[in-house]
């Protein structure tokens, strides 16, 4: 190592998994930050720690363990700038991708809810990663404002918070997606238990009825009659009238509202 740091400090910068961070020193000032990395299409994160000292900013090297001088702010802002259009780029598909799901879902076709939770993970990781690492990078700003090309870290700084809204955006289409999904779903559902219903309450007194008569109990009606089974289905379908009839009136009911 190059540099003598704090062994704690040593420890967050050898942590790839260490929160983005800016820590500034008398002589020279830390910047952690973790950034959504796109591999093969896949949102990963990646860990970049920058030692800053005399206005040379030095990339911390995880396979030589070593830092490695990059250039000055204005290769710092080239680095991640290049980084930052990879993470919007792959937000832009990510959005396309929305969309086409929110049409389709309100066509009918549910299809591409399959990649409704890759969607939400990779949106969710972005905009966990990016939050943190927009507040590092505003702090870096502010405390070298009087060396830095403003102008260029500011649109940099914009980047960063553009990412932010288009990944919160993007997690709210998709909880607004699923709501309406989840509402389909459960009128599917009703509308099914409704039917079951109606096929219950018609039969429940066919039952009643053919329960009564197939007692092994003797002083049955018309048992001795020989037109009793005659009988027996005219007071049936007489009994059942007022519930067809009311059964009726409830899914007109139901229609309407």
């Amino acid at each position: 190592m190059k540099f003598k740091l704090n062994k704690y400090i040593l420890e967050d910068i050898e942590n790839k998994d260490q929160p983005s961070e800016f820590m500034s020193f008398n002589e020279y000032s830390i910047l952690v930050l973790r950034l959504p990395y796109i591999k093969d299409e896949q949102v990963e994160v990646a860990s970049y720690s920058f030692y800053i000292r005399d206005k040379d900013v030095y990339l911390f090297d995880r396979k030589e363990n070593d830092f490695e001088l990059l250039g000055s702010f204005i290769d710092l802002h080239k680095y991640l700038d290049i980084r930052m259009d990879r993470i919007m780029s792959k937000l832009s598909r990510l959005h396309i991708e929305i969309a086409k799901m929110e049409d389709n879902i309100y066509d009918g076709n549910y299809k591409n809810m399959k990649n409704w939770l890759l969607l939400k993970k990779d949106l969710g990781v972005i905009e966990r990663v990016i939050a943190h690492a927009e507040l590092a990078f505003d702090k870096l700003i502010r405390y070298y404002h009087n060396d830095l090309d403003n102008f260029a870290f500011d649109d940099l700084k914009e980047h960063f918070n553009r990412v932010l809204r288009l990944s919160i955006s993007g997690n709210e289409k998709l909880d607004y997606i699923y709501q309406f999904y989840r509402g389909q779903v459960d009128e599917k559902m009703n509308n099914v238990m409704f039917m079951l219903t109606i096929l219950s309450a018609i039969f429940m007194p066919l039952t009643l009825i053919t329960g009564f008569f197939g007692m092994n109990t003797g002083g049955l009606p018309f048992i001795n009659d020989n037109l009793g089974t005659l009988k027996v289905v005219i007071l049936t379908i007489i009994f059942e009238i007022p519930f067809v009839w009311y059964i009726f009136k409830l899914a007109k009911f139901d229609k309407i509202r």
